[in-house]
């Protein structure tokens, strides 16, 4: 299955379903109108499913917490950047979680793939910032967990992880960026 969304195109050849979940036309189907946030993309596998948050960033130094500048008001504004994406995503998640239980479609483990157009070193401190705030943990009192796994990636490191799922990024050729 082919899906093309804002910029980027996936191919789940092995998917049971995929769709574009956050659909803005009231008319489609997958629709939800309710005011939540949503994931970019639903893919069902066999055995799992794939929530999708796809973000392609122009300032990509806004949120970049490396090296941050020594002029105060700079470093706060980059900090509150990456702490807004960081509580974006996660809620991102919960909402589409909920979105599911009501639809009674969470009935096999779900991973989230964050694919961000930062650099490896970016995503991987937002990978484990984000980790620390989903419920990646089953707690003690749960039947199952909420959350298999948890990857933020750009499209190179999409490609590399997950080979028989290609993405493609318009106007990029097939690596992506780094």
């Amino acid at each position: 299955m082919k899906i093309d969304t804002d910029g980027f195109n996936f191919d789940f050849p092995d998917a049971i379903d995929a769709f574009v979940f956050d659909e803005k036309d009231h008319t489609k189907q997958r629709f939800h109108g309710v005011p939540m946030k949503a994931v970019d993309l639903i893919v069902e596998l066999e055995t799992h499913y794939l929530f999708i948050e796809i973000k392609d960033f122009h300032d990509k130094l806004m949120y970049s917490i490396k090296n941050l500048p020594e002029i105060e008001e700079l470093r706060k504004e980059r900090l509150d950047s990456f702490r807004w994406l960081k509580r974006y995503l996660k809620y991102k998640f919960h909402d589409t979680l909920l979105f599911r239980f009501a639809e009674n479609k969470v009935n096999k483990p779900i991973h989230y793939i964050c694919v961000l157009t930062f650099d490896n070193a970016l995503n991987s401190i937002m990978k484990k910032q984000l980790f620390q705030d989903l419920p990646t943990k089953k707690h003690k009192l749960w039947i199952a967990p909420l959350l298999k796994s948890c990857q933020v990636v750009n499209v190179t490191q999409w490609n590399a992880n997950f080979p028989h799922w290609p993405l493609t990024q318009a106007g990029l050729s097939s690596c992506g960026t780094s």
